[in-house]
């Protein structure tokens, strides 16, 4: 989700924050869990105009307040729920602790979570019960956030926030009193903003980026590995979802150099980039250049949502492909084919998996399947300029990569996922080849003991095809093999974070 255009978060991760400090001890590292679920047409459309909403308007501001002073990084699990529809990880609010799940979004900035005394919330919701905290300071304002699709409403106060082991004492955050029915899920209580400041709604410092301000992070960075399991018949509601690392990187989940590049704009809000290059079918796609191709890196969204030109363009290049009438701003594809999509943002074209291109039929028994990139501006008012994102560029490709947020100076990396990760440790092609081979399989590597199943390579272009089916089989960074992977780093994880406590 992005800040200053109210959006709704559909996937998690988190990032890391601004100067860099000597005497550091290492990053904590945090497991995501993913959320799974099968998911109909319309839960993409639904999706697409959350999305829509989210970058449609914008709103900005700053604070901050801070405690402790400990340098160090945290690795943070990750559930991934409804096969890779969201991302999230468990904060603690209030004095005692009281525990709640929230998407990691770095789509937005700021942190809310459902109040006891919501009135439209869900039965099942966990909430924040404020007369059990000592430390609740509740102000006479409130605000709310809207959607594509709905909207939170709530208090603004402030609380004892902690995760993975950092403690922010007057944390700014909302308790949601309203919100529109379909905003949370399962065991989601709210969304993390991972942006910047300037595009919160409260009008607060978020919690990164008052750790990155008070020198608590070892690095001004926070990095995402991201697990798939779409199409995986036997996942569950939720899932291993992967590591968030607060304050640096996990060398055991990439392989080779990062690739950093510079965010295009003076004044950060979102997280963004440039795109600079797309191949569809191994062909070069020509794309907006300038303020129009401006991206949004989003943990918090489910697909890749583009400008109407350009994602015509991109399903011009694929044989078949056609409009989706029920679906405004998607397009369908015959499902016999493997849609091979790379994209590039100033430097390596990294891949997308043919896996994560594939939302699934467009009805049962039909021979189209729905693609995994849409229209963004169709039915929204997102204007093109003054920091606007016209792209926003969520899980879809971000489970490809391992992807680094990094505050100071203010830039993106991305890497080849590791084999322990689930990538296949082939180097990214340059923006300068026309053609691109299409993903090869390999099994996740020598982390796990258990063993390993057969998986589509994220983000390494090889000779030969996956094997992906039309309505997809597991592939990727998923399955058993994320299942694996992801127990034994998040053993690795807990015994980091106990070495920075003991430090």
């Amino acid at each position: 989700m992005v800040p200053g255009m109210r959006m709704l978060p559909l996937s998690l991760s988190l990032f890391f924050l601004l100067p860099v400090f000597s005497s550091a001890t290492e990053p904590l590292h945090f497991t995501l869990t993913r959320r799974n679920a099968r998911h109909d047409m319309d839960y993409y459309l639904a999706a697409a105009e959350h999305l829509r909403g989210k970058y449609s308007t914008g709103r900005h501001t700053t604070s901050a307040k801070d405690p402790n002073s400990r340098r160090t990084v945290a690795g943070i699990s990750m559930v991934n729920q409804q096969a890779d529809a969201s991302y999230f990880a468990t904060v603690n609010i209030g004095t005692p602790p009281q525990p709640f799940n929230v998407i990691l979004d770095t789509g937005s900035s700021d942190l809310w979570v459902a109040d006891s005394s919501c009135r439209t919330c869900s039965r099942t919701t966990p909430t924040f019960d404020g007369t059990k905290s000592t430390s609740l300071l509740l102000s006479a304002s409130g605000t709310n956030i809207r959607y594509g699709s709905g909207e939170v409403a709530g208090q603004i106060g402030t609380e004892t926030v902690s995760m993975g082991g950092f403690t922010v004492t007057q944390q700014t955050f909302l308790a949601v009193t309203d919100l529109t029915n379909g905003l949370l899920d399962g065991s989601v209580s709210g969304i993390m903003g991972l942006a910047f400041s300037t595009i919160a709604s409260t009008q607060s410092t978020p919690f990164w980026q008052t750790l990155a301000t008070n020198g608590q992070l070892t690095n001004p960075e926070m990095s995402f590995w991201m697990t798939r399991f779409r199409n995986d018949p036997t996942a569950t509601e939720e899932e291993p979802g992967g590591v968030f690392t607060l304050g640096g990187t996990n060398s055991s989940l990439f392989t080779g150099d990062i690739e950093f590049l510079d965010m295009p704009v003076k004044t950060p809000s979102f997280w963004l980039l440039s795109l600079s290059a797309v191949t569809v079918q191994g062909r070069n796609v020509p794309i907006s250049t300038g303020p129009a191709s401006l991206a949004a890196i989003d943990t918090g969204t489910t697909l890749i949502g583009g400008p109407t030109n350009d994602v015509k363009a991109i399903w011009a290049a694929v044989p078949g492909s056609q409009s989706v009438a029920s679906m405004p701003g998607f397009f369908s594809f015959p499902c016999t084919t493997q849609v091979s999509v790379t994209l590039s943002f100033g430097g390596k074209a990294w891949p997308i998996n043919v896996a994560d291109m594939n939302l699934g039929r467009l009805s049962q028994g039909s021979s189209q399947c729905v693609g995994g990139i849409f229209d963004l501006s169709m039915g929204s008012n997102i204007v093109s300029g003054g920091g606007n994102p016209n792209w926003v560029v969520g899980a879809t490709f971000l489970k490809n990569v391992y992807s680094v947020y990094r505050s100071n100076p203010p830039s993106i990396g991305f890497a080849q996922l590791s084999a322990a990760a689930g990538g296949s440790g082939a180097t990214p092609s340059s923006t300068s080849s026309a053609s691109l081979p299409v993903l090869t399989t390999s099994s996740v590597g020598p982390l796990s003991p258990l063993p390993s199943s057969s998986s589509s390579a994220s983000g390494a272009p090889s000779s030969s095809g996956g094997s992906n089916n039309s309505s997809g089989g597991s592939s990727g960074n998923g399955s058993a093999s994320s299942k694996a992977a992801a127990g034994t780093l998040l053993v690795s994880a807990i015994a980091s974070l106990l070495v920075a406590c003991l430090l």
